[in-house]
């Protein structure tokens, strides 16, 4: 089975769920991927998408923009582009299952990504992700190829109240 973004998080998200539950002593609901989803927010409907957002990777190891606005309930097309001769990849997450990814991708780098929150593209190449934000908060994305994301190639999406 290749190894997948979400089978990572996912997975290191139930252990971290089980050791919680072992720790307080009782474990109520299903605290594995919904949870990591619904932090995030969820994959969007193209016939929705409200705003399209251009993103830029570089082999400076950056985005731009670095810092992207949006509102809750907002449904947003990333069109992505790898401006570099390296490999690049955006990746939706919080900030500690990116890191948790990244990780991995240190340890298996050809893993294979096939997930609706990231896209990894050639040099050259262009590609979109369509997301809805579904929560207030922040967003953090990065590239995680082995040594991106340690050179400073990541982002937030700072996610506004509705109706704010």
């Amino acid at each position: 089975m290749a190894l997948t973004f979400r089978n990572t998080v996912f997975a290191a998200l139930a252990a971290l769920a089980a050791v919680g539950a072992s720790a307080s002593g009782t474990h109520a609901g299903d605290h594995g991927h919904d949870d990591a989803e619904a932090a995030i927010g969820k994959p969007g409907v193209a016939a929705k998408v409200t705003r399209t957002v251009q993103v830029d990777m570089t082999d400076a190891m950056r985005f731009t923009p670095a810092d992207i606005k949006v509102r809750q309930g907002e449904t947003v097309r990333f069109v992505v582009k790898n401006s570099g001769v390296l490999k690049h990849e955006l990746v939706l997450g919080t900030e500690k299952a990116l890191k948790a990814h990244y990780d991995a991708m240190k340890k298996n780098p050809e893993m294979e990504h096939a997930d609706p929150n990231m896209v990894t593209l050639a040099a050259g190449k262009t590609g979109e992700i369509v997301w809805q934000f579904t929560q207030a908060g922040k967003v953090d994305f990065g590239c995680l190829q082995p040594g991106h994301y340690d050179a400073g190639m990541k982002g937030a999406v700072l996610v506004g109240k509705a109706g704010k």
